[in-house]
């Protein structure tokens, strides 16, 4: 009798065992609602926008109109291009979307020289007062 109980705890021991192994491995053939590449896209989109508004900020920065505001307001462009790093995606997002219309209307002759000197001073005072007021 003490036997039989010792094969039939053997027995059940190994059949959970078995069923164990073998269902995590089905669980694991289901298709997930979404996918780890969407998600690892997903997650990359935030960082990929941000550098985006940087380049077009540091775009409309970097051009000759620009070191000439630069210059009239005492300002390094080293000091610029960092505070640009430092706004808030908010803020950056705002700035980037003025200066790419600012540089398609400039493209378009739809400004002047003057014009466009005008906003990047605006911009550079954007930058520097949202670092003032951190």
């Amino acid at each position: 009798m003490h036997f039989r109980v010792k094969v039939c705890v053997s027995m059940l021991a190994i059949a959970l065992l078995f069923g164990v192994a073998v269902t995590p491995a089905r669980a694991q053939d289901k298709q997930h609602v979404v996918s780890l590449s969407d998600l690892t896209k997903d997650a990359a989109r935030p960082a990929q926008t941000r550098q985006s508004n940087e380049e077009a900020v540091r775009s409309l920065l970097s051009s000759d109109q620009a070191h000439k505001a630069l210059k009239s307001a005492n300002l390094d462009y080293q000091k610029v291009d960092k505070a640009i790093g430092q706004l808030s995606d908010e803020d950056l997002a705002k700035l980037a979307e003025r200066s790419r219309q600012a540089q398609s209307d400039f493209a378009a002759g739809r400004i002047s020289d003057r014009d466009l000197l005008w906003i990047i001073l605006i911009a550079l005072a954007i930058v520097v007062l949202a670092l003032a007021l951190r």
